[in-house]
């Protein structure tokens, strides 16, 4: 594809996720009564980070990195007790376009890929919205530095994953949807390699393309874990990049069922909705978390979870158990209260994961069948979580609040947390006491969470296209 000039606009356009007034207008903060005592476990530190939302943490624990809508930002997070700002990159442009809907960053050693737009810009803002990536000199965090020339990929970008010089691209076309491999080992970016779920299982092509979207990748150890919403999780070989394989599939729902589904229980309803997968750094776990809400019936579904599956045989994953989503008193989509799982890490026995305004948890999943809850904090007035990382094994993770959430008062920000609910973290200035004047919880709690920015366009696209392309 075409590759064009890289420019950054001065200031910031303050541009964030266009909503429709009705959901913005209908979802409001939730309201906790959490009986349960604040002091037990809370946030080491904090730093605000306007328009925040994906964050990845590099190669030496210190230093995170934050998509932020209209750009990105590096966090000194060496003294957990005081993360830093190092650099904020706002409003980006290419060639004048806007550089628009950045959610997602990944970096791998001094590389940082930014990408976007998240989403399909409307027909009447396509043209003004660049479409692809830029890669990052990131050796001097405090002054990261284009690297080549900006990529165009001519299709939007929701999610990807950089390893090894391969960068990994989730390319939703709403033809094949298909998961597109690039070398980006120098200058020359160049597509080596593509996959779609519609070479082995062309029958899925009936369904609306947004109910076999390719929502996130993950990639460990020559396996890529492709979150295929209602059509489930693939795991597929790319061990050689130019031909990737399937492997196996796990899933809740199957093609026939979807088949009967119109409206938002298709596009928004459990069973289904595989929207983030990853494994632990054994390769033998693999959690997928489900981004759903009630939709009909006396008994509506609850706010999806994330499901454990023994994957050391890959070719065979076995279901071990599911965390729920913390309860809510209306997890519909229009509901007060969003909560369903989001983005997360496994590591070391723990799942580190967040809930939007359901706050962020760490589970012992030591065995899987029976995964055990250790530590859980929220604050749903001003934190509403996109992800939960690992800084320093065994001593901290940090959090990434988000403000997209229609509605709410949550604020763009990066928190640290201990791994340890019951120890103490070592900080540069010795022991570490949490932040004053935080609201945290043990055990089960109540809020749930839900997505922001795919789920708007699922609803923009079910309105506008005729309900024969799901039949």
């Amino acid at each position: 594809m075409q590759r064009r000039s890289f420019l950054r606009a001065v200031g910031s356009t303050g541009v964030a996720l266009s909503l429709p007034k009705s959901v913005a207008a209908s979802s409001t903060a939730a309201s906790l009564d959490t009986g349960a005592n604040p002091e037990t476990y809370e946030p080491l530190g904090r730093v605000a980070v306007d328009g925040a939302a994906e964050a990845v943490v590099g190669d030496g624990g210190e230093t995170a990195y934050l998509a932020t809508t209209t750009g990105f930002a590096t966090v000194d997070i060496s003294d957990p007790a005081e993360p830093a700002v190092l650099a904020d990159r706002p409003a980006l442009e290419v060639d004048g376009a806007l550089f628009d809907e950045i959610l997602d960053v990944k970096v791998d050693g001094d590389r940082l890929v930014v990408a976007g737009p998240a989403n399909v810009p409307p027909d009447d803002a396509a043209d003004d919205v660049f479409h692809g990536f830029v890669l990052y000199d990131v050796s001097d965090p405090a002054d990261p530095v284009a690297v080549g020339e900006p990529y165009e990929t001519g299709f939007h970008i929701h999610n990807c994953f950089l390893a090894d010089e391969l960068l990994y691209v989730v390319a939703n076309d709403e033809d094949e949807n298909p998961l597109v491999i690039y070398d980006v080992s120098d200058d020359a970016i160049e597509e080596i390699g593509r996959w779609s779920l519609l070479e082995h299982e062309p029958e899925w092509e009936e369904l609306f393309w947004l109910a076999r979207y390719l929502h996130d990748v993950y990639v460990h150890e020559e396996i890529a874990y492709l979150a295929h919403w209602d059509a489930g999780t693939y795991l597929i070989d790319v061990s050689d990049p130019t031909e990737p394989a399937y492997i196996s599939r796990v899933m809740n729902t199957d093609l026939e069922e979807q088949r009967g589904l119109e409206g938002e229980e298709a596009q928004m309803g459990l069973p289904g909705n595989d929207h983030y997968s990853a494994v632990d750094d054994t390769g033998d776990l693999l959690a997928v978390g489900r981004e759903a809400w009630a939709t009909g019936g006396d008994e509506p579904d609850g706010p999806g979870g994330i499901d454990l599956y023994d994957v050391s045989d890959p070719a065979e994953p076995e279901f071990q158990a599911t965390i729920d989503a913390p309860e809510a008193d209306d997890a519909s989509y229009y509901g007060e209260e969003w909560t369903t799982s989001h983005n997360f890490e496994l590591r070391d026995d723990r799942l580190y994961s967040s809930w939007y305004q359901g706050g962020v948890k760490i589970h012992d999943v030591s065995d899987p069948t029976a995964p055990e809850e250790r530590a859980h904090w929220y604050d749903s007035d001003v934190a509403g979580f996109w992800t939960a990382r690992v800084a320093e094994p065994g001593e901290t993770f940090v959090a990434s609040s988000t403000p997209l959430i229609p509605g709410s008062g949550t604020e763009g920000a990066l928190y640290t947390f201990p791994v340890d609910p019951d120890g103490e973290t070592e900080t540069d200035e010795g022991l570490l006491d949490p932040i004053p004047g935080f609201t945290g919880v043990t055990g089960a709690a109540g809020l749930a969470g839900g997505a922001v920015a795919l789920e708007w366009l699922r609803r923009r696209d079910g309105d506008s296209r005729n309900r024969q392309d799901r039949s």
